[in-house]
């Protein structure tokens, strides 16, 4: 595997960067007011942010995953709302609609997608099949040559600001991942509503909705893939947006360790800068070796999503890079100690929001599973 860069890939970096440096003056802003962050998003799609793995010949930006997921650290170490937004489009919306959209799906939602003009939502979890991801209560009827939609969906993210959702529902109830079709519904629909989803301790600004479908009627046309195999779907976007939470979660992290640092170098106490000190030092150098390791599973991971499936080496990415991420968070606030520990500081709103990298888009306890059992079947 070879991480090095190739000049376009620099190219397209350097505009990550620079948006990451203009999100980074409203991050604190987004957090404080929850509100999502739809101004950004067009700024976003002007550097190919809202279609970065999507070919060149149909609008996209044309770039690799690895590169994708060096773009998304950027922007999570300036906005893990933001981040998390755009790894929501990317992997959960644009990326399947690539895959598995029918011509005429394309048709009407991939150029405004890519372009900034409409936004997309994945709508798969439900109160009481989050994990159990297989097990959906919304359920499709079909109907001469259409379906009819009843259910309801919970955390949509953007769902506020979406044009269409990917719903998943049970079209084959009780079969659980046998009988899953996934739909593009537009959020116009008839029978559609949203709720506001309740206040969260952090990444706030996501636009998270509850979605209610009452008897929502869509066409054959409006299937995702084929009739029955949805699940394989949701599996292949989330296996997408696992290497891309993980380099979020670095984002996070890494900005995390930023903070210590600079408050190891300028604190004094005894006389010197805290950094001098082994009780600092060793805990910044955890931090480091724990991020660093953690980045290089989530390059493998994106090297072998552009070779084709990484369902494995996403898990153990996002495992990986979610907790490092998380205990660089703890550590860096307990080094800044009162000065970190206080509403608006930094630090504050980063160990805030790095908690969710281990619950969404499957919870560490979900990609124990999948690399357990992944090792087991390889050692039988």
């Amino acid at each position: 595997m070879d991480f090095a860069p190739t000049p376009e890939h620099e190219r397209f970096l350097e505009d990550a960067k620079a948006f990451a440096a203009r999100v980074a003056q409203h991050a604190a802003e987004i957090d404080a007011s929850g509100a999502y962050p739809r101004d950004l998003l067009a700024d976003a799609a002007r550097v190919g942010l809202l279609g970065i793995t999507v070919p060149r010949e149909i609008g996209g930006a044309g770039q690799s995953y690895a590169a994708y997921a060096a773009a998304i650290e950027e922007i999570a170490a300036a906005s893990a709302t933001v981040a998390v937004v755009l790894v929501v489009h990317n992997s959960l919306v644009v990326e399947p609609l690539v895959e598995f959209g029918a011509p005429e799906l394309k048709r009407a939602w991939l150029e405004a997608l890519v372009r900034g003009e409409a936004l997309g939502a994945f709508a798969l979890t439900e109160a009481q099949s989050g994990s159990d991801a297989a097990h959906l209560k919304t359920i499709a009827v079909a109907a001469g040559g259409s379906y009819r939609l009843r259910g309801e969906k919970v955390w949509v993210t953007s769902g506020d600001a979406a044009s269409f959702a990917i719903v998943f529902a049970a079209t084959r109830p009780g079969e659980g991942g046998r009988g899953i079709t996934a739909f593009a519904v537009p959020m116009n629909a008839s029978g559609v509503s949203i709720a506001p989803s309740p206040d969260t301790l952090g990444v706030r600004g996501l636009g998270c909705v509850t979605l209610t479908l009452d008897d929502v009627e869509v066409g054959a046309d409006a299937v995702m893939g084929v009739v029955d195999e949805g699940f394989d779907l949701a599996k292949r976007a989330l296996e997408g947006g696992r290497i891309a939470i993980a380099a979020q979660a670095l984002g996070v992290g890494r900005a995390a360790l930023d903070e210590a640092l600079s408050y190891a170098r300028r604190r004094e106490a005894f006389g010197h800068p805290i950094g001098v000190f082994q009780a600092i030092q060793f805990q910044l150098a955890d931090i480091a070796t724990e991020l660093e390791a953690a980045r290089l599973l989530t390059w493998r991971a994106a090297d072998a999503r552009d070779r084709g499936h990484a369902a494995v080496e996403a898990a153990m990415a996002k495992l990986q890079a979610s907790e490092a991420a998380h205990h660089a968070a703890d550590r860096a606030l307990q080094i800044l100690a009162s000065e970190g520990y206080r509403r608006g500081s930094r630090i504050e709103r980063l160990f805030r929001d790095v908690r969710a990298a281990e619950i969404y888009q499957g919870t560490s306890e979900v990609q124990r599973l999948i690399i357990a059992r992944s090792i087991v079947e390889e050692r039988r």
